[in-house]
């Protein structure tokens, strides 16, 4: 492994644990998730989490997240810890009552899953909102249209804040900061069309395709 493999694997694995992010959608997938709104009946959420939905069947299980992770190319004690912290914080929040298993995540009820404090651009059923997506440029990125510097990641953090809410605001300083770190580019700029990346499931395809090469 070379020495840019061995720094995006630890990267991939934080992002991912932050964003459950990918997509692997197909009919089956989208029957299993439901006919909600979205691309193949499914959510832009859904279409977040799905990448570790191995078996495409509507339910993440602990070992499809540790296979996840391991196909970023990711170690495995850490795909494992990993795995267990995803599992571990979403499984209670999205397990239908009739559900017996402790650890599974239904993608189907991934939405209960949304933090506060965040932008706004996925709505309360885990749909993309344009334009709420549009407002984090037209609002702080200030230096370079369709962009943001590090100091402008900082300043939308302050400005979704809401008061009380801890868990959020660790919640999007820890997914923000690590998207900037992951996508900026060469002169510091986190690009709007990166950023759409993470909302639409594509950011990860491309780290999962630069681990297997």
């Amino acid at each position: 492994m070379d020495a840019r493999r061995r720094r995006l694997a630890p990267a991939a694995a934080v992002a991912a644990l932050i964003f459950l992010t990918m997509f692997f959608w197909s009919q089956g997938a989208a029957a299993a998730y439901g006919e909600g709104s979205g691309y193949g009946g499914m959510t832009a959420l859904q279409k977040h989490v799905a990448f570790f939905d191995r078996n495409n069947d509507g339910v993440v299980s602990y070992s499809e997240t540790y296979e996840g992770f391991r196909a970023l190319g990711v170690g495995t004690a850490l795909s494992r810890l990993s795995a267990a912290f995803i599992n571990g914080a979403l499984s209670s929040k999205t397990r239908p009552e009739n559900a017996t298993s402790s650890l599974d995540i239904y993608i189907e009820n991934i939405y209960k899953g949304i933090h506060g404090s965040d932008t706004g651009a996925y709505d309360a059923e885990g749909r993309f909102v344009a334009e709420k997506f549009d407002e984090i440029f037209a609002k702080h990125g200030k230096t370079v249209p369709d962009a943001l510097t590090s100091s402008e990641v900082d300043e939308l953090l302050q400005a979704n804040r809401k008061a009380g809410d801890y868990a959020g605001w660790v919640g999007a300083t820890t997914e923000w900061k690590m998207l900037y770190r992951l996508a900026k580019d060469k002169d510091g700029l986190l690009r709007k069309d990166a950023v759409r990346e993470v909302y639409d499931g594509t950011l990860f395809a491309k780290l999962a395709q630069k681990s297997k090469s």
